[in-house]
């Protein structure tokens, strides 16, 4: 139950804050978007550092020298990972006007959807891997550090959900038709959990190349996608200053409760 209730918590997060779409009447203005992109930025990187790599390195401490091995591996894998979806699912990023990956004949707001489940993937795998190696007993992970996560990236999604919901309703969709959406792009966190769960059941000596894993695939996401979003045009330091602002929340989540 413990367990099932953690890999929900992030799709919470992101149906609670497209629910918003049902009390704003206008889009999220700019900078706002910015700052909610740069403060989802600083939490998925202090989330990859303290709840992923430093896991990670420390279950290789047996290799002595080579610990830094599994991290390594596992970090570009999923670095790799995120490169071939992203080449091979078309997804269309906020404020961009050119879709990427293969051409499609895809709606706008359908590509929009899925560019926000691209980047959901990797968080429903790092709160699975967290709570896998939690059930597998392993005393590196702690059901404190793998709640820690879970609500850090609840925290981020929830913002997330009402960026993708309300440009949606902005685009001429029904505020019914944009929360379902936003919803559904955040459902692919509890499934993505799931998977990796059983996955680890079956390779738990593999651990630190899946937290390591799960720690590139995100990284990906946050260089490619959400710190230059963050960033663009004029006065793009409210970004900076979230982004300091997510990193120090998820710190701070992760060693008080981990």
């Amino acid at each position: 139950m413990e367990t099932a209730i953690g890999i929900m918590i992030p799709f919470v997060g992101t149906a609670l804050g497209s629910f918003l779409v049902f009390f704003m009447k206008k889009e999220l203005d700019t900078q706002v978007q910015r700052a909610l992109t740069g403060f989802a930025s600083g939490v998925m990187v202090a989330a990859s550092i303290w709840s992923l790599i430093i896991p990670a390195l420390d279950q290789s401490v047996g290799m002595g020298k080579l610990s830094f091995l599994p991290a390594a591996i596992g970090f570009w894998l999923g670095i790799l990972f995120l490169l071939l979806l992203d080449c091979v699912i078309p997804h269309l990023h906020m404020n961009a006007e050119k879709a990427e990956g293969p051409k499609s004949k895809l709606q706008k707001t359908t590509m929009m959807v899925l560019a926000v489940a691209l980047h959901n993937i990797p968080e429903g795998m790092a709160v699975g891997v967290v709570y896998a190696g939690y059930l597998a007993g392993n005393s590196v992970v702690t059901a404190g550090g793998a709640l820690a996560l879970a609500i850090g990236i609840a925290i981020q999604n929830f913002p997330e959900g009402a960026i993708i919901s309300m440009p949606l309703h902005a685009n001429g969709k029904s505020k019914l038709w944009a929360f379902l959406a936003g919803v559904l792009s955040g459902a692919v966190e509890p499934l993505g959990a799931l998977l990796t769960i059983v996955a680890a059941g079956l390779i738990v000596p593999a651990m630190p190349y899946l937290l390591s894993f799960a720690a590139g695939a995100m990284m990906y996401v946050v260089v490619e996608e959400l710190i230059p979003e963050m960033s663009e045009g004029e006065h793009s330091n409210i970004g900076v200053l979230m982004f300091a602002l997510g990193f120090t929340v998820m710190m701070a989540l992760d060693v008080a409760l981990g």
